[in-house]
Formats: C-alpha cells, sequence, structure tokens
C-alpha cells in the first residue's frame, strides 16, 4: 500500500504508478467514507495561497476541504496579500505554516511550488506553477479517464492545443507515460510540446505528432483538448498567428469513434463549439465532479486521516 502521508504534491513525476492507483482506489470509495465519517478532517485547516486567476482549481480544493470537515484560509488576489508590500514568497511560507495543516499554491513562477515545499514543514500541494506543472490535474485526468473507458492501458489518447504553453499538458503525459498507452500530441508547430518533456517521455510511451486533427481522429479513444495560453506568450504577435488555428465541431468528432471521449481542463475560450457540450463523447462538466472527488481522497490521505 502506497504511503501519502505528510507528503508534498509538486510533480506527478514524483508518483509512481501504484501511488496513483492507490489513490484512485480511495477516490472510488471517498464518498462512502465521508457518509460514515463526515469529519474526517475535523480541526484541520487548509491554507490557500493563489496568486495568479482561479476558479475550478480553488473551488475545488476549498470545496473538498469543507466536505472532509475541514475549513480553509487564505487569498485568491495577491494584491491583498503581503506580497503585494514586496514580502518574498519564502518568508509567505514560513509564515503561513503556522496557521494551517496543509498548504496549496498556485504562482506564475516555475519552480515556485517546489521552492515552497523546501520551506515549509507542513505538506504543500502544487496547484499549478508557471507554465511547468498541474499535477492534481493531472491525477483527476488519469481517474476521469480510468472511469469514462474503464482502464487507461491500450487506448490511443490524442492531446489537442497548446502543448508548449499548458503545464496541465505537461503534468497530464508525465502520468500517461507511467502506462501502456500511444499519444498523439495534435498542435500548431508553434505549439508544439517542450522538447524537455519530450525527451522525458518519449522511451516510455509511443509518441506521434502532427498538425491534422482529422488525420487521427478515426483512432483516438480519448481526446484532450486545451485552449491556447494567450497570459504565456512573450510576444503578442506570436499569440495572434496561432490563436485560430483549431476549434473542435460536432462534424469533427462525427468522424471518431463513437464511444471516444472529449476532455477539457477548463476553461474554455473557442476551441471547443458550444454544440460539442450536448454530445455524449463530451465529459468535461463531468470531469470536474471527478476533480472533486481525486481532491478529497488526496487531501485525506496526506493528513493522514485514511491509510
Amino acid at each position: 500500500m502506497s504511503s501519502f502521508e505528510g507528503r508534498d504534491v509538486i510533480s506527478i513525476k514524483d508518483f509512481s504508478r501504484e501511488d496513483l492507483e492507490y489513490l484512485f482506489s480511495v477516490t472510488d470509495r471517498i464518498e462512502d467514507i465521508t457518509k460514515e465519517r463526515p469529519d474526517l478532517l475535523r480541526d484541520k485547516i487548509m491554507v490557500l495561497l493563489f496568486f495568479e486567476p482561479s476558479t475550478r482549481t480553488r473551488l475545488s480544493f476549498e470545496t473538498a476541504m469543507k466536505k472532509l470537515g475541514g475549513k480553509t484560509v487564505g487569498f485568491s488576489k495577491p494584491m491583498t496579500a503581503s506580497i503585494a508590500k514586496g514580502e518574498n514568497l519564502a518568508d509567505t511560507i514560513r509564515v503561513v505554516e503556522n496557521y494551517g495543516d496543509l498548504i496549496v499554491l498556485r504562482h506564475p513562477m516555475e519552480g515556485a511550488a517546489r521552492m515552497a515545499a523546501d520551506f515549509a514543514t507542513v505538506p504543500v500541494i502544487n496547484a499549478g506553477s508557471g507554465a511547468q506543472e498541474h499535477p492534481t490535474q493531472a491525477m483527476l485526468d488519469l481517474y476521469t479517464i480510468r472511469k469514462e473507458k474503464g482502464k487507461i492501458d491500450g487506448l490511443n489518447i490524442g492531446i489537442l492545443g497548446d502543448l508548449r504553453h499548458a503545464r496541465t499538458v505537461n503534468s497530464l503525459v508525465y502520468g500517461l507515460s507511467k502506462y501502456d498507452v500511444r499519444l498523439y500530441l495534435i498542435s500548431h508547430p508553434l505549439l508544439r510540446m517542450r522538447e524537455e518533456v519530450l525527451r522525458d517521455i518519449s522511451d516510455k510511451i509511443e509518441v506521434h505528432e502532427t498538425e491534422d486533427l482529422s488525420e487521427v481522429i478515426p483512432e483516438l479513444d480519448v481526446l484532450y483538448v486545451t485552449r491556447i495560453q494567450k497570459e504565456r506568450f512573450l510576444h503578442p504577435s506570436d499569440y495572434e498567428k496561432v490563436k485560430e488555428s483549431y476549434r473542435l465541431t460536432p462534424e469533427i468528432v462525427q468522424k471518431g469513434k463513437e464511444d471516444l471521449i472529449i476532455m477539457h481542463p477548463l476553461p474554455r475560450v473557442d476551441e471547443i463549439d458550444a454544440r460539442v457540450d450536448s454530445l455524449k463523447q463530451a465529459v468535461y462538466f463531468r470531469q470536474t465532479k471527478y476533480g472533486l472527488l481525486v481532491r478529497m481522497a488526496l487531501i485525506s490521505l496526506i493528513l493522514g486521516a485514511i491509510r
């Protein structure tokens, strides 16, 4: 049995396949567990430090903690915090670790979560660090695939969109590399996956890169769509070149398998036509429910309420 108690969650790479499968087995039971023990995390406090805008991730963590009987403190607007006065992240972490049992951090700087974990004496969960990683999103994405398809091994999985800047994609491909899958990376040349990520996964799973979704969609069991990360482009002119480079429509979906599932980490902009929402292939709103359950299970394990 894997041990999560007291553990930081900085990168999906730090977790083995055995770890993930154990987390998913607890996630399968977490609703029943909390019905029997609604105050599972009574007297526990989660500190939420969100230095970047967030709706789904912050609310998901906050809701997960409250459903477990715990409490949350923190901020989602850094200009209201001492960081606006010039306080550095290390000092912020040293202070707020005295206020809670667990820190959840989202920060625009790459490496921020790892640094926070080095300074903190309580566990730290990375809720997004620059364009680097978003490990709990990958955990919920893997769990979604497992729940919707009944397995992960043996699937053909396509990832469409901004593969260069999307931290969700980095974490997802690292997670998928622990399974036996065939991966299709579909993007504009300017949005290709970063070379260091490709190097890390290329000797673990079969990877194909293409610009043409129509070419590969008949092969796919899962299509994971991401928005173009406008805020991470250094030059606005580069964004203008790619901003309308793809759009998933019902007509394109019809070219895929009948049991294809379509995922998205949200928020979306215009990369998925709203008409796709009513198709049976679209699971991205159920994906958010799975995310809540995964985070409930993860928090419970880290704080030692479940072993």
